[in-house]
């Protein structure tokens, strides 16, 4: 295994502050929020408008993260969990701070499968946190966006995923300027190797780093985060 360098370690420690910060908060409230939901269940029948209740002191608890600037949040139920809805999205965003209504915005959104979208499918599937992105998200924000989602678990049965959503352009407002103190070049990629955040003007979000000059340098992993960062030393941006 290669010992990162300085430079390297530190990237990735100002990767898992930043980001451990929500995931801290969405692990603070999943619990007692998931005992909730199936003490709800075992009453009777588990409605949207339960669920919306339940959900929304804590969204709008999240949404007042002070260490990153959280757009939205709330949870996203299991399929076929509830009475009324095949599928469900209880959430809030914006500066307003208003609940997310899909069905006002698309009939296509209001039986919307979620199934197998990233930021459901891998926690539901883990039951790990997990950050996804950067993606256009089309349901929420048409933004590029990174959502951070844990699962909500009861009994042993994953109910659905609590989450967060932090606009790239916000991200990249925050960490550029810190990995830009580290006098290097720092690349912020996801696991697939596409960009999140980089101080490399020639990298846009987006990219892949497949066939480019950042595919041979090291990846180095930020514990807990599932993102890694590539950092580039002055003689490698030099010989670029």
């Amino acid at each position: 295994m290669t010992t990162p360098t300085t430079a390297q370690a530190n990237a990735a420690e100002i990767v898992q502050e930043y980001f451990g910060a929500p995931i801290r908060m969405l692990l603070s409230w999943v619990d007692p929020f998931a005992e909730q939901l199936a003490a709800s269940l075992r009453a009777g029948q588990l409605s949207r408008a339960k669920v919306d209740a339940l959900v929304q002191p804590y969204a709008l608890r999240t949404l007042d993260l002070d260490e990153v600037p959280v757009y939205g949040a709330g949870f996203i139920a299991a399929i076929d969990l509830l009475s009324d809805a095949h599928s469900h999205l209880a959430w809030w965003q914006g500066a307003d701070r208003r609940q997310l209504v899909l069905a006002s915005q698309s009939v296509n959104k209001e039986h919307i499968d979620y199934s197998e979208l990233e930021w459901y499918r891998v926690p539901m599937s883990t039951r790990a946190p997990h950050v996804a992105g950067p993606y256009v998200d089309y349901l929420c924000s048409d933004e590029y966006t990174i959502t951070i989602a844990v699962p909500a678990m009861a009994d042993g049965t994953a109910l659905g995923v609590a989450g967060l959503d932090l606009l790239v352009s916000e991200v990249e407002r925050e960490l550029t300027p810190r990995f830009s103190a580290l006098a290097q070049q720092v690349t912020l990629v996801n696991g697939v190797g596409r960009v999140v955040v980089s101080t490399d003007p020639r990298c846009a979000t987006g990219d892949s780093v497949r066939g480019s000059r950042l595919a041979d340098l090291p990846r180095i992993p930020c514990a807990g985060v599932a993102l890694d960062v590539i950092v580039e030393d002055g003689a490698a941006q030099s010989a670029s």
